[in-house]
């Protein structure tokens, strides 16, 4: 759609965004996506898709920031000294016989191109003057609903008895997106060591995020179910993240797909129709041109040779999330609350941890850490809670304004602007229902930020004038709260009620948010440690060694 502002795009800091999914939900937005960080999953905002119209902002996230006249940044590419490689060097593969029909699906969501994709296939084996049908099957999906084009090619139409394409008849599959891909309607259309697919492994999130903060991309269950259907031609790779990388924008992460499948000889249309099918498409001709000719070279060389070739050139490196260690986790967060407010805090928090986990070695003899590991990150969580303090120490951070500029250039001759959309308690105005209203602030409002940021070691003593609004009361009893709930948990552990230990120290994962959304979490946050805290308190208390 048109919108009044497209040149404004949002964009939120992952290390204040909470994850508590307003800001989505008050959009329907699934241009959020998941981002898996040492503190849990937050979120950010995938600048390819977003729709700009800003309802999120709606949202009350009381730390947003748009930029205003910005446009994201375009990647800045030498390879070998040369800004683009030679694509012409590039061997046609063997073009397949069209002895019978050819079964094609284009999987993915809708508003990201994918009937386009079939839209190219038919016109270029038109082009050949090949029997063709092309059948979009979108039901009632629009942007983000699931979207399978079937594409029937043959050497002749009089080849062509169905349009769509039959169980176990795919050639080919080219999944834009893996979780539509992994589908069973899909999957039934493919054959193992038959069908040959090339799939999307970008992590696109789903309507489930959009209630479900907690939401996880399940790229282990659609990589076993793919490969299991498909057998040893199923090819996975993140070409949203490749596209992002060499052109700037995901959208052409399909295009890309397409070239791969292409040279690997899966397509069998001749390479001068394609290119000519993408010209008479008429929209981003030369990107959508280098993105299927990048797709034809991932395919030839390999992703490794080019992110070697890339290397020092800005290409976000793929970053695997390991489990991570009970030491490491109590590193990370003693540094964190140090950061937060001092030494002598983070102390107190390391004296708490020590405590539960002497009492679960007690109990277990070393075998399990998942409550300390529970205790630990949940009791720094709410030890950091985002006050005014905390929120004016990240924006003041060299990092926050490193991203945006990396991430963010101006138009052409002029600068973008910072927009900061808050809500502080001891300013904003309330609305009918008393929930905070945010306020805009200009970039004027950093160096404020550094000087309230030095403040913070007034934080909870009698100086803090934002300590005594109700949410910081709050927040500060939930902390004590869990120190003593930590402190009966240790006394009282054994090997009948570790389980309801374990529910009970996690609880705090719950709560998210500021102001009123986190005012809900909240209240059924405490509704569930009361109802856990009467099965755990009705336990036997005596020790007994657990199995």
């Amino acid at each position: 759609g048109t919108y009044p502002d497209p040149a404004r795009r949002a964009f939120i800091n992952d290390a204040v965004c909470e994850g508590c999914g307003d800001c989505s939900v008050k959009s329907n937005c699934l241009s959020v996506e998941p981002l898996v960080t040492p503190l849990g999953t937050k979120r950010k905002i995938n600048q390819s898709s977003c729709n700009k119209d800003f309802s999120c902002v709606s949202g009350f996230c009381p730390s947003f920031v748009t930029a205003e006249g910005a446009q994201v940044r375009k990647p800045v590419l030498s390879i070998k000294g040369s800004a683009l490689p030679d694509f012409s060097l590039l061997p046609h593969p063997a073009i397949w016989s069209l002895d019978m029909a050819y079964g094609i699906l284009v999987t993915g969501v809708g508003g990201t191109g994918v009937v386009t994709i079939g839209g190219l296939l038919g016109m270029a084996a038109h082009l050949e003057n090949k029997g063709v049908t092309v059948l979009d099957m979108a039901g009632l999906a629009q942007k983000g609903g699931a979207v399978v084009s079937h594409i029937q090619l043959a050497r002749d139409p009089g080849q062509l008895h169905a349009t769509r394409v039959a169980m176990g008849e795919a050639k080919l599959i080219i999944g834009c997106d893996a979780i539509v891909s992994s589908s069973a309607e899909v999957l039934s259309k493919a054959r193992r060591d038959v069908t040959h697919a090339v799939i999307n492994s970008a992590r696109t999130p789903t309507a489930e995020f959009l209630q479900n903060p907690d939401w996880t991309f399940p790229d282990t269950e659609t990589g076993m179910q793919l490969a299991q259907s498909i057998g040893e031609n199923c090819e996975f790779f993140d070409a949203s993240e490749r596209a992002v990388s060499l052109l700037g924008d995901a959208i052409y992460a399909n295009p890309l797909l397409l070239g791969y499948a292409w040279q690997k000889g899966w397509i069998p249309l001749a390479y001068e129709s394609l290119i000519r099918a993408i010209e008479l498409n008429g929209v981003s001709v030369e990107k959508n041109k280098t993105a299927f000719n990048w797709g034809r070279y991932l395919a030839w060389h390999g992703a490794a040779t080019l992110d070697k070739a890339l290397s020092g050139q800005g290409v976000s490196p793929v970053v695997m999330h390991m489990p991570e260690s009970f030491e490491k986790l109590i590193a990370h967060r003693t540094k964190l609350l140090t950061a937060y407010q001092g030494r002598a805090y983070a102390e107190r928090y390391l004296v708490s941890v020590e405590k539960i986990r002497r009492a679960e070695k007690n109990l277990t003899g070393g075998k399990r850490q998942s409550l300390s590991m529970a205790v630990a990150r949940n009791l720094a969580k709410l030890m950091a809670y985002k006050d005014e303090y905390e929120v004016a120490r990240l924006y003041s951070e060299p990092q926050f304004l490193e991203k945006m500029r990396a991430q963010f250039e101006g138009e052409p001759g002029q600068d973008y602007q910072l927009k900061f959309h808050l809500a502080p308690p001891l300013l904003a105005k309330r609305d009918a229902k008393g929930a905070l209203l945010k306020q805009d602030f200009g970039a004027w409002i950093l160096p404020a930020f550094r000087l309230l940021a030095r403040l913070k070691s007034l934080r909870g003593t009698p100086l803090d004038l934002f300590g005594y609004t109700a949410e910081r009361k709050a927040e500060r009893l939930l902390v004590q709260d869990y120190l003593r709930l930590v402190s009966e948990l240790a006394d009282t552990l054994t090997s009948e009620n570790f389980e309801i230990a374990l529910q009970i120290a996690s609880i705090p994962e719950e709560i998210r948010g500021f102001g009123h959304v986190k005012e809900r979490h909240m209240a059924a946050a405490e509704e569930k440690r009361a109802r856990l805290l009467m099965q755990y308190r009705s336990k036997p208390t005596h020790q007994v060694a657990a199995v």
